[in-house]
């Protein structure tokens, strides 16, 4: 296997990978004053189920974001391979992969603001590691358990490993870069 080749696994993975990188920045925009809160202001065990920072606004605005940001980098790379679509598959089976990343990343949003209240944290407080990589963890968690060849194959499977290596170190740096631009943008109230 030459280098380049491995490089190309790289950038292949994380650019299929961009559909579970925007909903989470793009459920802040659509959640903001959005009162419909996910948890519906119910408590379990005298803690806050998700908080006041998960809406169904922002859950289905984020998810969808992530679906159209998928739609358009597969009409892009249609341009390059219009039968592989740059390794999402058939049209079916990319849309069920984009569906999969983008609603899997905000359920592990999701999953990660439900630790954080079990662990008393409140909302905005730090967590690393589980700020960086729960939605991560829902992106291939639930696109592994409907598409598991397609995940495999794209992330596992011989040197395409490098793929999911690449991904796992880069995102705390791309997550905190994200981070630090909403809370210069008065998005976010904190910058990580």
């Amino acid at each position: 296997m030459d280098a380049v080749t491995v490089i190309e696994y790289m950038f292949v993975g994380l650019w299929l990978f961009l559909p579970a990188m925007l909903p989470n920045s793009a459920a802040v925009l659509f959640g903001r004053g959005s009162t419909a809160k996910m948890d519906f202001g119910k408590t379990w065990r005298g803690k806050r189920i998700f908080g006041d920072g998960k809406s169904w606004r922002g859950f289905f605005g984020g998810a969808l974001s992530g679906i159209v940001l998928g739609l358009i980098l597969i009409c892009i790379a249609s341009i390059w391979d219009p039968t592989n679509y740059w390794g999402y598959g058939g049209w079916w089976g990319n849309l069920r992969v984009i569906t999969c990343l983008s609603f899997g990343a905000v359920l592990g949003d999701l999953m990660g603001a439900f630790i954080k209240r079990r662990l008393g944290l409140e909302r905005g407080a730090k967590a690393p590691i589980l700020d960086q990589y729960d939605f991560v963890f829902g992106a291939f968690l639930v696109t592994a358990i409907f598409n598991p060849h397609w995940v495999y194959s794209t992330y596992v499977a011989g040197w395409h490993i490098c793929a999911l290596l690449f991904l796992l170190v880069i995102m705390f740096a791309i997550h905190r870069g994200v981070n630090i631009v909403a809370y210069k943008l008065h998005l976010k109230k904190e910058p990580w």
